[in-house]
């Protein structure tokens, strides 16, 4: 039998919680997971289910819960760089009128791991305490401090990075060949989300050969750091591409229903706030992923070779190798780091030849 939970896939510990949840649900729940889980798609269908009190795909309100355009489902955004006191007064605003169409309202938050202290002190009250039939759902990608007193108050449900068997599985069903959606999945971090981008990219197996290749390619000098510097920038900017041309059909999709809703703007903003945001993100795990391969370069030498005459450096590569994805995170600038770390990366090819060098003489 179809269930509004058949499009989420590999969470079915979070989907059995939900579904008990549903016999006396609680007034506020908090969904925890990284971005392209399935926390959305889980959000929208419990919120149909708990104005429904069906898991019937079918039904017009799970229909349109699913669709995102129910009356009485309200998916706030941040605006900016997080959740401000004005988005707060919007949201207490809501909570207090009327359902349009039942007894029961919900308010999906998105990000709510980004609120600023002010904007989650003023709504806690709210959350603890909403009007009767009112219920809160809030995702979040971890429990921020800032959101510790707000978790509190909900019914926390965990949703897990998607395996890459679970991931390749879907993105086959979906079209994709095998071979590129075993790549996409392995590359996609558990998100759905950057592992379908990933797959329509066909660049992807060039890239992680490019970084595989780096070690062989370090001789010292600094003309080739600086080189292979400017070749990832350069591949990283075309990772980028499928990205924007996805963005630019969003903004055309926007501005296509603001027209037909006689509105000339709403939005537009916020959902370029978010596409900066995915262009960054999707060039850190870019670069994380490159960093990934060099580092599988320098471990394989190490399992497979009993005679490198530095294993210390190594060891130390895969660890500087690391902190530079942790750096990364953070927002540094990556032409820098980049160089930096590619300066100080050993050469697999100079030690073998200082190796064949030093054993020739010895014999």
């Amino acid at each position: 039998m179809a269930s509004v939970w058949d499009s989420i896939r590999g969470q079915e510990r979070a989907i059995d919680q939900l579904t008990h949840s549903l016999v006396q649900p609680v007034h506020a729940y908090l969904f925890v997971g990284p971005e392209g889980c399935g926390k959305e798609e889980a959000a929208r269908a419990f919120a149909g289910s708990l104005l429904s009190e069906s898991s019937d795909p079918w039904h017009r309100t799970n229909d349109m819960a699913l669709r995102g355009v129910h009356p009485d489902i309200h998916e706030v955004r941040r605006e900016g760089a997080s959740i401000l006191k004005e988005k707060a007064e919007e949201i207490i605003g809501i909570a207090g009128v009327t359902p349009t169409e039942g007894s029961r309202k919900v308010i999906i938050m998105h990000e709510v791991h980004l609120m600023a202290p002010i904007a989650s002190a003023m709504l806690l009250k709210t959350i603890e305490e909403p009007p009767p039939g009112v219920y809160f759902i809030m995702l979040a990608e971890q429990v921020a401090d800032t959101l510790v007193t707000i978790a509190s108050r909900c019914l926390t449900i965990n949703f897990s990075p998607l395996s890459v068997d679970t991931i390749t599985e879907i993105l086959v069903h979906e079209g994709a060949n095998h071979d590129t959606a075993l790549v996409a999945a392995k590359s996609s971090h558990g998100s759905l989300t950057r592992a379908r981008l990933l797959a329509s990219d066909h660049q992807l197996a060039h890239r992680r050969e490019f970084f595989a290749n780096i070690p062989r390619r370090i001789d010292g000098t600094g003309a080739t750091v600086i080189a292979i510097v400017e070749q990832i920038m350069a591949l990283i900017d075309e990772s980028v591409e499928p990205l924007q041309r996805q963005h630019e059909q969003e903004i055309i999709d926007l501005e296509n229903t603001l027209k037909l809703m006689g509105v000339k703007r709403g939005g537009k903003k916020a959902l370029e706030d978010k596409h900066k945001r995915e262009i960054r993100r999707h060039r850190t795990d870019e670069l994380r992923d490159g960093l990934t391969e060099i580092a599988s370069v320098y471990r394989d030498e190490l399992a497979t070779k009993t005679d490198i005459l530095r294993p210390e450096s190594y060891v130390h590569a895969i660890d500087r190798l690391h902190e530079s994805m942790r750096r990364l995170a953070l927002n540094a600038n990556e032409a820098i780091l980049l160089r930096d770390l590619i300066w100080a990366l050993p050469s697999p090819q100079a030690d073998a030849a200082l190796q064949f060098v030093l054993e020739t003489t010895h014999d």
